[in-house]
């Protein structure tokens, strides 16, 4: 697996080999199929949100918007806000990087136990032993959907009604839904590691925590740590979202700037934003170069790391900044065992069952589900096509081939800026400047998660077009193939599967991050989840999220059917 392709957080399949008997021409090709089921799911979606239905355009907002991009040339500068962005930057970076560590610690121990090498899913064993041999390992990996699919702003909610405004909340917010994905993907990776010196020290009588030590863990390594330091990017920004609903930091202060429409404290706390988000970017893309892995992982028969003193210094400078973040949040442990924190434990438990839902409850649910979906579809549609548009721009080189011209490098600077920016502003700041000119629904909402998600995905889709193999470009280009052609025929089909694979990724994710906009009445799941928490209606509360992680499991399993489609 190479580098670049860890942030895939998906459940890779091969391609499909099998062929359709109709031909790749046929009316039953399963990548036609799908297209046009994408197409029409996109259409409902767009009008059921109120595109093509009305006016939509609140004309008298624009003066407000203006006025919110204007402060980004006078940010607030004066001595005593500097230091409240100082602090709310170094919360916000305590809480990334201690989430951060949870997560990879759940990530190292159940990523191990929920991989198919663990279980031995797949080796030659009699029928019974080989069925409860998948059992196990479908039950393990099962046990981590619901962790996985409650976003991290739900998370924080619930754990505010258990322990009060306390930073175990930002910690444990990030760390548990951040720890199932990334267990999630370091099975995958143990699960795509060369199993060669594993089966051999198995078969000598090793145990399994012995043969996993030595034989696959240094082989795991260079895309175990890629990817934990990609989490920790992704982190930034959910502690910036987390800020939102009270658990202090940068978004914490954004949302207090915003109510009080001071526009230019917002762009000093955007700026330093961005600068956390930038500097996470470059460390982590550093850190996941090719070349990086190559240099990481021996040649030798026998697996093992060769020292790297940009990689040791990096587990250093993380491990400082963790032990700095804990003494900075004062975190205290034992708030988690207190008589306190079990009482009102107990005390959500037992009202929230039973549920005793109504055919009315039932309906809403219902209604608010189908809303969540199509907020999803479009945002993630708006933020695909977005991000194709301006991939090739951001992308600083194509495949590692020639330098390109001081003209294309200043286009991908600004594409790449533009994209940090978008990524960088929390979604509930997107939604609360569409409200200025949108009137009030789902719509903004959507379109606020298509803004924020197009600055991932630009990103992402750029680093596919950077590591793509240029021989078939070269190759048309020697034959005499003009520029625009070798484009379409040479960079476009190796370039369109992984964008599929993933706008199809940030598709599952989205899902439940309408959670998210929700926070400022953008219609959807996420809408009513905030009102029943604010009326501590748990009953309804345990409804919604089952709701959610149903669409989430929908979301999965119809985004693999698609992936196989195109693969």
């Amino acid at each position: 697996m190479s580098a670049s392709a860890d942030l895939l957080e998906l459940e890779t399949a091969p391609p499909a080999t099998t062929t359709n008997q109709q031909g790749p021409t046929g009316t039953n090709n399963p990548r036609r199929v799908w297209a046009l089921v994408v197409l029409v799911a996109v259409v409902v979606s767009a009008y059921s949100l109120g595109i093509g239905r009305g006016d939509l355009v609140n004309q008298g907002g624009w003066s407000m918007v203006r006025n919110f991009f204007a402060g980004a040339l006078s940010p607030e500068l004066n001595p005593d806000f500097l230091r409240i962005t100082w602090d709310a930057t170094l919360t916000t970076l305590a809480y990334a990087s201690l989430g951060t560590a949870l997560s990879v610690f759940i990530g190292l121990v159940f990523g191990v136990v929920v991989s198919q090498t663990w279980w031995g899913v797949g080796r030659r064993d009699g029928y019974g032993r080989g069925l409860i041999k998948r059992a196990g390992w479908l039950t393990s990996r099962g046990a981590l959907g619901l962790p996985r699919g409650v976003h991290e702003v739900v998370w924080g909610l619930f754990l505010v009604n258990v322990l009060g405004l306390d930073p175990l909340v930002g910690v444990l917010a990030i760390g548990i839904p951040f720890g199932a994905v990334t267990a999630k993907v370091f099975s995958e990776l143990i699960d795509e590691t060369p199993k060669h010196a594993y089966d051999g020290l198995r078969s000598s009588g090793v145990g399994r925590v012995k043969a996993f030590a030595y034989a696959l863990a240094p082989q795991a390594f260079p895309d175990l740590l890629s990817y934990s330091f990609y989490r920790f990017e992704c982190a930034i920004r959910a502690a910036a979202i987390l800020g939102i609903i009270g658990a202090g930091g940068l978004g914490y202060q954004l949302s207090i700037s915003f109510s009080s429409l001071r526009y230019n404290e917002m762009w000093t706390l955007i700026y330093a934003l961005i600068l956390v988000s930038g500097l996470a970017d470059l460390w982590s893309t550093t850190l996941r170069r090719p070349d990086r892995s190559r240099f990481l992982v021996s040649n030798e028969q026998v697996p093992g790391l060769r020292r790297d003193r940009f990689l040791n210094l990096s587990m250093l400078a993380f491990g400082v900044l963790a032990a700095v973040s804990a003494w900075h949040l004062q975190l205290d442990p034992a708030t988690l065992w207190s008589q306190r924190a079990r009482t009102l434990l107990a005390g959500i438990r037992d009202a929230s069952f039973p549920l005793n839902l109504t055919v009315e409850q039932l309906s809403t649910l219902g209604r608010l589900a189908l809303q969540t979906l199509a907020m999803s579809i479009v945002a993630i549609a708006a933020a695909s096509a977005l991000a194709v548009a301006t991939a090739f721009v951001a992308a600083r080189s194509q495949g590692g081939g020639e330098d390109p011209g001081p003209v294309r490098r200043l286009g991908s600077l600004g594409a790449r800026a533009l994209l940090l920016f978008c990524r960088a502003v929390p979604p509930p700041v997107w939604a609360l400047l569409l409200l200025f000119v949108l009137f009030s629904g789902p719509l903004p909402g959507a379109l606020a998660l298509g803004v924020y998600n197009y600055g991932i995905l630009g990103r992402l889709m750029a680093e596919v077009v950077e590591n793509l193999d240029p021989r078939p470009v070269y190759a048309l280009r020697a034959q005499g193939t003009g520029g625009v052609k070798a484009f379409f025929y040479g960079v476009l089909p190796l370039s369109l599967p992984r964008f599929g694979g993933y706008a199809l990724y940030r598709w599952e994710v989205t899902m439940r991050e309408v959670v998210v906009v929700g926070l400022v009445a953008a219609g959807g799941l996420g809408r009513l989840l905030q009102e029943q928490l604010s009326s501590f209606n748990y009953p309804g509360v345990v409804a919604t999220l089952l709701t959610l992680v149903g669409l989430t499991i929908f979301a999965d399993l119809v985004g693999s059917s698609i992936r196989r489609a195109i693969g």
